[in-house]
């Protein structure tokens, strides 16, 4: 390979990744069928242990989506919450927490909810679960046991699908909320098997929104990385 596409490669790989970003506000117009299948087909190419590819993916669009939409947020009124993996906010180590403040103050004051407003946030958390008005979502469950290397295949797959609606001009925006109500995605969806690890919303970005002009900072290299010679 010749310097010259080298750098060129690397410059689409860095504007790929780079420009990624999670959108919270969409237009309603629905993506494409052939762009979806394109998208998903793409995103199959995923690694995983011993190529088992052990995820299970739920797409809802149209009326398949508003039914979703309905029965997550009756499932959040009533607190009915059914979490296949357990979450806790011990999880978090002080580093982690830190990461997390800096990102709730950029993300409510764009949309200019304070932090101690905590109606108002409650009130937006539950106003997620319409998928940020995205006109699809796609469910990504885990097979087999359901473990932890599993769970990170499928990890590997959500990353290669977002790239992948990155690189089609399609935004999304992972969603761990939607996965606290398992047992209503299941019901609706008529899905037997599998532990459902996260959601993702996508379609087409609202440029005008506040919310989606959040650019959110990542750690220096040297604060999650060693290289040992």
């Amino acid at each position: 390979m010749r310097v010259s596409e080298s750098i060129e490669m690397s410059g689409h790989a860095e504007r790929l990744i780079r420009g990624r970003r999670a959108t919270r506000a969409f237009r309603p117009e629905p993506v494409p069928e052939e762009t979806v299948r394109a998208v998903f087909s793409l995103a199959g190419a995923a690694p995983s242990n011993s190529n088992a590819q052990p995820w299970r993916v739920e797409v809802a669009s149209g009326a398949m989506r508003d039914r979703l939409a309905k029965a997550l947020r009756e499932a959040h009124a009533h607190d009915r919450t059914s979490v296949d993996f357990p979450y806790s906010e011990d999880m978090y180590t002080q580093v982690h927490q830190a990461r997390r403040a800096a990102f709730g103050a950029e993300l409510y004051g764009a949309l200019g909810i304070g932090l101690d407003d905590h109606p108002a946030r409650a009130a937006y958390d539950a106003e997620s679960l319409r998928f940020y008005g995205a006109p699809h979502v796609a469910f990504l469950f885990v097979t087999g046991d359901g473990g932890a290397r599993l769970a990170a295949d499928v990890g590997a797959y959500m990353q290669t699908l977002l790239l992948a609606m990155e690189g089609y001009g399609v935004a999304s925006c992972p969603q761990g909320l939607l996965s606290f109500y398992a047992d209503a995605v299941r019901g609706e969806l008529g899905v037997a098997h599998g532990k459902l690890l996260v959601g993702v919303s996508f379609g087409y970005a609202d440029e005008s929104a506040p919310v989606n002009r959040i650019a959110t900072g990542r750690a220096a290299l040297e604060a999650t990385t060693t290289f040992h010679g």
